[in-house]
């Protein structure tokens, strides 16, 4: 079929096209497009299916985000358009017509200047033909057919790898060294594969290495002859029992259908396997729960440069925690992360699960490969539009494409450059499978190394017991020679980076750390309660709430300072106490940011002092409620020499001001760097470095609050309108419960969070003194106004005392009553009963300081007149 009708017939393909495109796509100045098998196969209704290279999308994801932040190219940014070729011809070519074309006016985004891929070379073929017609270049990373070679027929096709007549003479070396020359071949029946094999018998011709078999599979799994091709080819490897050598050039899945058969023979196990590029570093071409490597037999790998994957790998693992920033940029990374790619089979869905195989499905030459691409891209650019200032604007893709021919590109030290065919003539690594430990399939052991330029193989010759690399360590077993031993992996926070080493050194765990077997150590992430953290947004939100509240009850009793209300909450002494709470709300703000000296002593200061402040001021409260209501001569005698408010509230103080005092003598609080609480995190927090002193500081507060809750328990049954007693009871059992499950879960908590406990009851015993102390009594003020006059206290107070004249009995008022000839006398007039009262309710109305308690004789009459 011609190219031009090719074309035609995919566009109208286009327009009845209704499913929407899976892409990646970044913004930039100027835009590369990606075209990769991120999707390995079409089934026969022509979706995509099996996730097979989405590593190699990713790779050039990260090189770009490198570029862009390292500023090489000034003011200048790169962009990405990546799609999905899933390893088909009329699928890339679909997705290739529809967006990498430089007609702006169809687009809201520069066009793509330049395409990196795809690693299929029959893909590659179809896809640089229709690129050319608008002369954008084309990059592969893994395309290695030979006729892309040919400048005349594909003049805007570039490729960052070898071409495969040099695989093919690598092979052939392979095959002369150990002396085999009578082999099966097997290959997919594409360009790639009968390039291939045409090289393979052309160089082996010379060496007298002849070819029992040559096998074609068909390029596509959807084929309906696969399966007669596989079993055809099962058949060859089988009866020809004198060839033990089989060179493949098939793809993956191809290998993995044809493991599945021709171990099942028993004649078809124990060859010798030499891969191609295509699948020699592919981890699913065998079935591991089914087979393994001894069935097999040996396979030796032809792979293409490797590169430092250091770098990619930390990318990867970072996407742990920030694979959000992809989530409306690369929905092929969202489908495999968010579980709905099928290859796990259930078997586990966890993110870091799935980052572990995008780990362990990093092909080495790939990094290599598609940075040296980006590179490329990003050099040219420099050179054309940094050095010379070109205008980006008007850059045509044709001046990028012959730039690039000439392009100098420097990565790890080392500079390359494409040779007269558009390759660069990076060479081969040659590995072979091996077993590390169990049934974990190494497949990136060297063994060698093909030189290009001086067309040799140049082989590890290695005679070895045993061998232990970088991230292990030896381990002697009695009775085994000095020369053999077993091979451990260094521990957590141990490493090792040479090869046998006898023991795993230690990181530094306080600013370090190393996964177990690592051969380097890597720094830990410093971390602390920043100012950005939810929930020290949430707190501090509360905490400047209860401020704001303070103040506005605050100025209620200001404002409404001689009405009963106020008058009867000791006016004075609430005041102090909203003082006190407002510093309570003020110091959680202290527990957040980065821990300073100067802070993490404050802190404490300002809780420990400002809350046995609220605390005082509310026992101060209980006090005169009891007193004011206490009948009996004997105890309101006592509780009058007690009452000395403005005495009883810096006595409480100088206790908290002695425990401090001694605490910041001894051992003050101080910043500490906490390295143990997890292995990757260094922590940064306060730490209280004497924690007696402490609980000591709690415990006072503590106990005060019992006194206080015990005082106003005995006066709940007060008047309703001197309640303070109930409220107080309230406030005080609130703060006993959080404080009491503080203890043990501050113990248990660890990290940053720890201090986030602190503050949440912190909040909790402020907010509880606060609601319960004032909150009733402003809804009074504002709302209730008929209830704040003299008239109804004095009222409550005077059926309080009536119906509480059997209690008076039953204290021995009434023997007191007797002894006084009280019962005997007439029934008190109204203006007896009136002094009653307003001996009742007039301390409530007078200042804390010079308030006095009656006489034991004028409370005698009193009682006596209390009773009818």
């Amino acid at each position: 079929m011609k190219l031009r009708s090719f074309i035609l017939s995919a566009s109208a393909i286009l327009k009845s096209l209704s499913e929407s495109l899976q892409e990646a796509k970044s913004p930039g100045d100027i835009i590369i497009g990606g075209l990769f098998p991120i999707h390995e196969s079409v089934d026969a209704k022509g979706q995509c299916n099996s996730i097979g290279r989405l590593t190699q999308s990713l790779i050039m994801v990260h090189a770009i985000e490198e570029i862009n932040r390292s500023g090489e190219l000034g003011n200048i940014t790169l962009g990405y358009h990546i799609l999905d070729s899933c390893g088909d011809v009329t699928t890339a070519l679909r997705n290739s017509l529809r967006n990498f074309n430089t007609d702006s006016k169809q687009q809201s985004s520069p066009p793509v200047m330049a395409v990196i891929g795809d690693y299929y070379s029959e893909i590659s073929i179809a896809v640089t033909r229709q690129l050319n017609l608008e002369k954008i270049p084309q990059i592969s990373y893994g395309s290695t057919s030979g006729l892309l070679s040919d400048k005349t027929r594909f003049p805007s096709f570039l490729r960052t790898v070898p071409e495969d007549d040099h695989q093919a003479q690598a092979i052939v070396q392979i095959l002369k060294d150990h002396n085999w020359n009578w082999v099966g071949i097997v290959a997919t029946d594409g360009e790639y594969g009968r390039y291939a094999v045409e090289r393979l018998q052309h160089h082996a011709a010379s060496q007298d290495i002849c070819f029992a078999y040559i096998k074609f599979l068909p390029e596509f799994l959807v084929d309906s002859n696969l399966e007669d091709s596989i079993r055809d080819t099962v058949k060859s490897v089988i009866e020809n029992q004198n060839v033990s050598v089989i060179v493949s050039f098939a793809k993956p899945r191809h290998m993995m259908y044809m493991f599945d058969n021709v171990l099942k023979h028993h004649r078809g196990r124990k060859k010798v396997w030499i891969a191609s590029d295509n699948w020699s570093q592919a981890v699913d071409c065998l079935n591991t729960t089914r087979w393994n490597l001894k069935d097999v037999g040996t396979v030796f790998g032809v792979t293409l440069k490797s590169g430092n994957s250091s770098r990619f790998e930390r990318f990867l693992r970072n996407l742990t925690n920030n694979s959000d920033q992809y989530e409306n940029k690369n929905s092929f990374l969202m489908e495999f992360l968010k579980g709905n790619d099928d290859s796990n089979n259930g078997s586990n869905t966890s993110i870091e699960f799935k980052i572990d195989r995008l780990v362990n499905t990093t092909y080495l030459y790939a990094v290599l490969s598609i940075e040296l691409a980006v590179k490329a891209i990003a050099q040219t650019v420099k050179d054309l539009c940094v050095t010379k200032k070109c205008d980006i604007s008007t850059l045509q893709p044709g001046e990028l494409r012959d730039a690039l021919k000439n392009a100098i590109i420097s990565l790890d030290g080392r500079n390359y450059s494409f040779n007269k065919h558009c390759d660069l003539e990076s060479g081969y690594d040659i590995i072979m499978w091996r077993y590390l430990s169990g049934r974990t399939l190494d497949m990136n052991y060297q063994v060698g190394h093909y030189d290009i330029k001086r067309d040799r193989l140049m082989k590890k010759v290695s005679s070895r017991c045993s061998v232990c690399y970088p991230g292990e360590m030896k381990v002697r077993r009695h009775g085994q020679p000095v020369c053999c031993y077993e091979c451990k992996k260094c521990p957590e926070n141990y490493y090792s980076n040479t090869t046998d080493a006898s023991l795993c050194f230690e990181c530094d765990n306080t600013t370090d750390y190393s996964n177990e077997g690592s051969n380097r150590c890597m720094k830990k992430t410093i971390d602390f309660l920043m100012w950005t953290d939810v929930y020290l947004i949430t707190l501090v939100a509360f905490s400047a709430l209860g401020a704001l509240l303070c103040l506005v009850v605050g100025i209620i009793y200001l404002v409404c300072w001689k009405t009963p209300v106020v008058r009867s909450s000791v006016g004075p002494i609430s005041i102090l106490l909203l003082f006190s709470l407002l510093s309570t709300f003020g110091c959680v703000v202290i527990f957040g940011g980065e821990p300073k000296d100067w802070q993490c002593k404050a802190r404490q200061v300002l809780f420990g002092l400002s809350f046995t402040l609220s605390v005082s001021c509310i026992l101060v409260k209980s006090f005169k409620i009891i007193m004011a209501f206490e009948f009996d001569p004997v105890t309101q005698d006592i509780l009058k020499k007690l009452y000395k408010p403005y005495l009883i509230i810096p006595l409480c103080l100088a206790g908290q001001v002695l425990i401090i005092t001694v605490w910041f003598l001894y051992k003050p609080p101080k910043p500490m760097k906490d390295y143990k609480y997890s292995n990757k995190l260094l922590v940064l927090k306060c730490y209280e470095n004497l924690f007696p002193a402490f609980g000591a500081m709690l415990a006072y507060i503590g106990l005060l609050a019992i006194i206080c809750f015990i005082l106003a328990f005995k006066g709940r049954k007060l008047p309703h309108c001197y309640n303070d007693a109930k409220f107080i009871t309230f406030s005080m059992l609130i703060y006993l419960i959080a404080w009491v499950i503080f203890g043990p879960v501050y113990m248990y908590v660890r990290g940053k969070y720890k201090t986030v406990i602190e503050m949440a009851v912190i909040l909790i015993s402020a907010y509880g003194i606060l609601f319960c102390q004032f909150f009733t009594k402003c809804y009074i003020i504002l709302f209730r106004r008929e209830e704040n006059k003299e008239e109804k206290f004095r009222a409550s107070v005077r059926s309080f005392a009536m119906k509480d004249r059997d209690s008076l009995r039953s204290r021995g008022i009434e023997n007191l009553a007797l002894s006084n000839d009280s019962l005997s006398s007439p029934e008190p007039s109204k203006p007896q009963r009136r002094e009653s009262i307003n001996s009742i309710v007039k301390p409530f109305y007078q200042d804390p300081v010079s308030h006095t308690q009656p006489t034991l004789q004028e409370d005698e009459k009193q009682q006596n007149k209390l009773i009818p």
